[in-house]
C-alpha cells in the first residue's frame, strides 16, 4: 500500500545521509546525555544507525510470507497470540538470523562513530586500535597488525559459522500445500 512504501521510504532516508553528516549532532546529544565514552553510548548509536537496514531487510521478509500459513492456523483454532508464537516465529528465524548477523558484523567493523564517541583505552573498540598500529605516518607495525587483523575477522567467522543453519534455502518449501 502506499502507507508502507511511505513508511519505508521514510526509514530508509535516514540510511542516505553519510555518518560524517551526523557526527556533529549525534556527539551532542551523546554528550547531553552523558554517554560520551561509554560502551553504552556508542552501543546506542549503533543500534539507531542499523536499525532502518534491518527493518528493511525484515519487512521484505514478512512480505514474503504466504497468507496461507496464517489462514490455515486460524481455521485450525489458533489465536493470533498462537500464530505469531507457532507460525511466523520459525519462519522469520532466518530473516532475524540474517539481521541480528548483518547488525553484529555492522557494529564490529565500525570505525568512525567509535574513533570519535570513544577516548579511554579501555572503552576504544578492535577497528581503532588496528588504525592505532598503523604508526605514525603510516609506517605500520606489520607483525602486530597482521595478527591483530586476524584475530578481529575470527568472531565474525564463528558467528557466521554458528549460524549457518538459519540461513539454508528454502526453509517454506512444503509449508504449503
Amino acid at each position: 500500500s502506499l502507507l508502507n512504501r511511505f513508511f519505508m521510504g521514510w526509514i530508509l532516508t535516514s540510511q542516505i545521509f553519510p555518518a560524517i553528516l551526523i557526527i556533529v549532532p549525534l556527539y551532542l546529544v551523546i554528550r547531553f546525555f552523558h554517554l560520551t565514552d561509554t560502551l553504552l553510548g556508542l552501543a546506542l548509536v549503533y543500534v539507531v544507525w542499523s536499525l532502518p537496514f534491518i527493518l528493511w531487510m525484515l519487512f521484505g521478509y514478512m512480505k514474503n510470507i504466504p497468507v496461507e500459513l496464517e489462514e490455515a492456523a486460524a481455521i485450525d483454532g489458533a489465536s493470533r497470540l498462537q500464530i505469531v508464537y507457532l507460525i511466523l516465529m520459525p519462519v522469520l528465524l532466518p530473516a532475524i538470523g540474517a539481521s541480528a548477523l548483518f547488525a553484529f558484523i555492522s557494529a564490529w567493523n565500525e570505525f568512525f562513530f567509535a574513533l570519535v564517541l570513544l577516548k579511554s583505552p579501555e572503552t576504544i573498540t578492535l577497528p581503532v586500535e588496528l588504525a592505532r598500529l598503523t604508526g605514525i605516518e603510516g609506517q605500520a607495525r606489520t607483525g602486530p597488525l597482521a595478527a591483530a587483523s586476524i584475530i578481529a575477522t575470527v568472531p565474525s567467522i564463528v558467528l557466521f559459522s554458528l549460524m549457518r543453519k538459519w540461513f539454508s534455502a528454502g526453509l517454506l518449501a512444503g509449508s504449503i500445500k
